[in-house]
């Protein structure tokens, strides 16, 4: 049978108290969607309002797979994302939060993204997030009242990446807030590839990250314990 996926992306596109223009990151959205599509899977597009989400890293359109994102049809299904609140999520093998800088603005506390993590997980299917994307797994408390990232090995955008990025545009640092948590937070050079499975849970660190969350899901999905 097909395997789900279901890609939840923000609907920001300003953040900071510059109004810094953002979205999601283009990579991080069309690398793993090219990884889903060449494996056959079923790729479905929510957002947090059902209202046309943002691209942004526009200028990264010459990578092949970026291009064929934007000019096929992953650009014109994250256009016509549902939202969220619609969806039956349980019907999905595995969900995906792209970054880019806008998730910092919608997920950290959002009630509905914390729940449909939190029962994704509980349900054993698969998590995966990129570079901001991790900040959808922040906040998420399990139903025995511990936090999600309690002990789990994690990646996400670092506060080295952060203070040459966006130290100013963000509320917080993403790898503090998600260590404070208790995270095993796992961390590469700066702009390096680093993505880390921990169990179901697939996390990367920055947008040369997005392709090996994809692959590490994809095998987690192909496993003989996932059939």
């Amino acid at each position: 049978m097909k395997r789900k996926i279901l890609i939840i992306v923000s609907n920001a596109n300003v953040i900071g108290p510059n109004n810094r223009r953002t979205g999601t990151f283009l990579p991080e959205v069309a690398h793993p969607y090219a990884e889903f599509d060449r494996a056959n899977y079923e790729v479905d597009f929510a957002s947090l309002t059902g209202d046309t989400p943002y691209l942004d890293a526009l200028n990264l359109a010459g990578d092949p797979d970026n291009l064929a994102f934007l000019t096929g049809r992953g650009w014109a299904a994250m256009q016509k994302a549902v939202k969220l609140s619609e969806v039956d999520v349980s019907s999905y093998d595995a969900v995906f939060v792209p970054g880019g800088l806008a998730p910092m603005v919608d997920m950290p506390d959002n009630p509905l993204i914390k729940k449909v993590i939190k029962e994704t997980n509980e349900r054993n299917a698969v998590v995966g997030a990129v570079c901001h994307g991790p900040v959808s797994l922040l906040n998420v408390k399990l139903s025995d009242g511990t936090y999600l990232v309690n002990g789990r090995s994690i990646a996400s955008f670092t506060d080295e990446e952060e203070e040459n990025y966006a130290k100013t545009d963000v509320p917080f640092f993403l790898q503090t807030a998600l260590t404070k948590q208790g995270a095993i937070f796992h961390a590469a050079a700066p702009w390096t590839a680093n993505s880390i499975a921990d169990g179901k849970i697939v996390t990367g660190q920055n947008p040369a990250s997005a392709k090996g969350v994809a692959e590490k899901m994809i095998v987690i999905l192909e496993s003989p314990e996932s059939l």
